[in-house]
């Protein structure tokens, strides 16, 4: 028996279509979330933005819980793929020489900043969103070791720091970061913490090299 082929429809496939859909719920969940918060997003409101019924969003989505999650992960990846692309590139661009801790700090929260300042949406779902509501609340707290594990192993590679992969103080460390920088841009972000870009940046990288030696055990 040989495979039967995709159905096609107006010249798309059946597939095609669905993904199309999907990528729409996606694209208009993140607008009204990142733009009016959590309240503004259901599925009445997330239909009708988007211009299908809401047999199409249950086909994509059990609930509207299940669509601000997609919006938050996918979110969250792209700031997690910009940060781990800049420290890359700031570790290459320094081989074969040793990589300086200032220069791959830096090169993260100009990552991290350049998202948030590139387009606001992005922040506020990723750092307003949670606040307001338990879904996402529930679904950030499991995502933290994500960005944690980041820092970490740049903690771990250091000069002078520990070399072994699961080292107690550097994941301590990693943690209290991620709730220190956390709460940094957060107040940035709803303009209670009034500072430039530069001076957040800045601040956000000395914060970094401070804590660095917290990561290795008192001899």
């Amino acid at each position: 028996m040989t495979e039967s082929a995709p159905r096609v429809w107006g010249g798309t496939t059946l597939d095609t279509r669905r993904d199309t859909r999907r990528r729409r719920l996606l694209e208009v969940g993140f607008e009204l979330l990142g733009g009016q918060g959590s309240a503004a997003v259901t599925v009445r409101s997330v239909c009708r933005h988007a211009k299908l019924t809401d047999r199409y969003f249950y086909e994509n989505f059990a609930d509207r819980d299940g669509l601000l999650v997609a919006v938050y992960q996918q979110v969250a990846e792209q700031f997690r793929d910009a940060m781990a692309v800049a420290v890359g590139t700031a570790v290459a661009e320094a081989a074969p020489g040793p990589v300086a801790p200032e220069a791959v700090a830096r090169s993260a929260v100009l990552a991290f900043v350049g998202l948030l300042t590139g387009d606001p949406r992005k922040g506020r779902v990723l750092l307003l969103a949670p606040m307001t509501d338990a879904a996402l609340s529930a679904h950030a707290v499991g995502l933290m070791p994500m960005f944690g594990e980041l820092i970490r192993v740049q903690l771990a590679e250091a000069p002078g720091g520990a070399q072994t992969t699961a080292a107690l103080d550097e994941r301590m460390t990693a943690t209290a970061l991620i709730g220190a920088l956390s709460n940094l841009f957060v107040r940035w972000l709803d303009g209670t913490l009034e500072a430039s870009e530069q001076e957040l940046t800045d601040y956000c990288v000395r914060l970094l090299l401070t804590a660095a030696p917290l990561a290795r055990p008192i001899p």
